[in-house]
């Protein structure tokens, strides 16, 4: 039986006044959400907390149903869609809030194979570190990964191109499109990190995967924060730090 170590940590960085991420870990393990709210400071942490607080209580809510796990975490990610478009009508001050939103939930229903479910919308991501190495395991829902995957520009070009924080995708939009949901196989010994971009727009892939090998998920958390305030910290940080055990 699959039980998780976990452990998560935000910081507001070195350059902005406010922190615009949320991060929901459940106590009991079964599932983790990091949003990072766009929009204004106050909007920004608006549509972040409406994001985790709406996706965590859906989780929660039908946990226990017969609702197959990928439809599960997509309509929990499409009832926070909803729910920030609703808060947008009732405050036009926020009409321009979105934000990103990564989730995972460790659960199997019916004849579903036990199983990380992955969700993901916007440039927030999921990592998978197994004895292999690390692996990106979301992609990214922006004009530049767009780019590169039409092969319009080639991936070296993406840390420094001035359209490299345009959102293809995000909470809060009328015109949401599809919700990235995929199934994740993994073995005891595996550990998985959810992170806001304040992290990887710090850290190159390399970096991330020497600080998540240290012992402890706590240890890991908050050595990969100060890593990412040492590169410069130009926005807020979140990340989860979670261990596959048996």
């Amino acid at each position: 039986m699959i039980k998780p170590v976990f452990a998560g940590a935000t910081d507001v960085g070195l350059v902005r006044a406010v922190n615009q991420d949320a991060y929901f870990i459940d106590a009991a393990g079964r599932f983790f959400i990091v949003a990072d709210g766009m929009g204004g400071h106050a909007a920004g942490q608006e549509a972040s907390r409406i994001a985790q607080e709406t996706i965590h209580s859906y989780l929660d809510a039908y946990w226990d149903s017969e609702k197959p796990s990928e439809v599960l975490l997509e309509e929990a990610f499409r009832a926070a869609n909803r729910a920030i478009i609703d808060d947008q009508k009732i405050n036009p001050q926020n009409a321009d809030m979105g934000t990103t939103a990564v989730a995972a939930i460790f659960r199997a229903v019916g004849d579903e194979e036990p199983s990380v479910w992955c969700g993901n919308l916007g440039d927030s991501r999921i990592y998978h570190q197994t004895q292999a190495g690390l692996s990106q395991v979301t992609e990214d829902d922006t004009w530049v990964a767009q780019a590169v995957r039409m092969g319009a520009i080639e991936v070296e070009e993406v840390r420094s191109h001035p359209w490299r924080h345009v959102l293809a995708q995000c909470l809060g939009r009328e015109d949401m499109g599809d919700i990235e949901v995929l199934s994740l196989s993994v073995q005891p010994g595996d550990r998985l990190l959810l992170c806001s971009d304040g992290l990887t727009e710090e850290l190159e892939d390399e970096s991330i995967a020497q600080d998540l090998q240290h012992e402890s998920c706590e240890v890991a958390a908050n050595r990969l924060i100060a890593a990412a305030k040492e590169a410069g910290g130009h926005d807020n940080i979140t990340v989860i730090v979670v261990d596959v055990t048996e």
